[in-house]
């Protein structure tokens, strides 16, 4: 089934604005059958309590709880109308958020039963100064953030990859997202910082422990072209090497557009075939 598996709406503060029925209208036309929206789910109230870098980075990086209802009432609506055109999913993209994972559990106990598939995604971890921080919210927040381990470079890795494990393993309870999203995000803006193409040792263990809890707990990844077409990332998510591992262990990979835009949606699904 042609899917795209990871999308936005006018609910999110930092995309386009733009309407997701328009954005449903031109999955029709491009042929998908399945389109999956994934809104950012909100934040914990108190993060803001935790968290560093700069206002915006706080302020957009999700919907806003009071838009909850009403996100649910307009994408059950979208979901009615055009049942007869294509299957829409309705669910959030959930943050794992290290030591706010009872508020999470919490929110997807409340919220869970009325969607039908969610993402987990890494967006933010623990800078040097223990802070949590946003990974793809701008080089200069990045730079900031996690300024000393950039004096080695497979130590940025490690902290992210890290974080994604325990956000596999962390009790989100029965509702906890079926999909790992981007799972090398971390890698968005690796041209500007001249990361390393490769994984050390250490680095392909952790990846390795990832997936395997991945396989065993019958979770998928997220096969997400939106990194090709950032400027300083030009490679999809979870890129080649992790890719590679997770098709030997047979882990689905659900193609995602990641749209914030009409435009985006469908955007590199050409390259799935070549990917697979």
């Amino acid at each position: 089934m042609l899917t795209d598996g990871h999308t936005h709406t006018q609910f999110c503060p930092h995309g386009s604005g733009q309407d997701a029925e328009l954005m449903i209208q031109r999955a029709i036309k491009l042929g998908f059958k399945k389109y999956c929206i994934t809104e950012h789910a909100p934040l914990p109230p108190d993060f803001k309590d935790d968290y560093a870098g700069t206002e915006e980075g706080l302020t957009e990086a999700s919907m806003a709880s009071s838009d909850l209802e009403k996100y649910f009432q307009e994408m059950t609506r979208l979901q009615k109308k055009y049942q007869s055109e294509i299957k829409i999913t309705i669910g959030f993209e959930v943050d794992y958020l290290p030591g706010f994972e009872d508020w999470t559990k919490d929110f997807l106990d409340e919220y869970g039963p009325r969607t039908q598939e969610n993402i987990l995604s890494v967006h933010f971890m623990r800078g040097t100064d223990q802070k949590l921080w946003c990974v793809d919210f701008g080089v200069d927040d990045f730079q900031q953030g996690f300024k000393s381990l950039l004096e080695r470079p497979q130590d940025v890795f490690t902290h992210y990859f890290q974080t994604v494990r325990n956000s596999v393993q962390a009790d989100l309870g029965t509702y906890r997202p079926i999909r790992i999203g981007h799972m090398s995000l971390v890698r968005k803006y690796q041209d500007y910082f001249h990361l390393p193409s490769h994984y050390d040792e250490k680095n392909l263990l952790l990846v390795d422990e990832i997936l395997q809890d991945v396989k065993q707990q019958d979770r998928q990844l997220d096969l997400n072209l939106a990194g090709l077409y950032k400027p300083f990332c030009n490679d999809f998510y979870p890129g080649q090497s992790i890719l590679t591992r997770a098709q030997k262990l047979d882990i689905p990979l659900i193609y995602g557009s990641d749209a914030h835009d009409i435009l985006s949606v469908g955007r590199g699904y050409h390259l799935v075939k070549v990917l697979n």
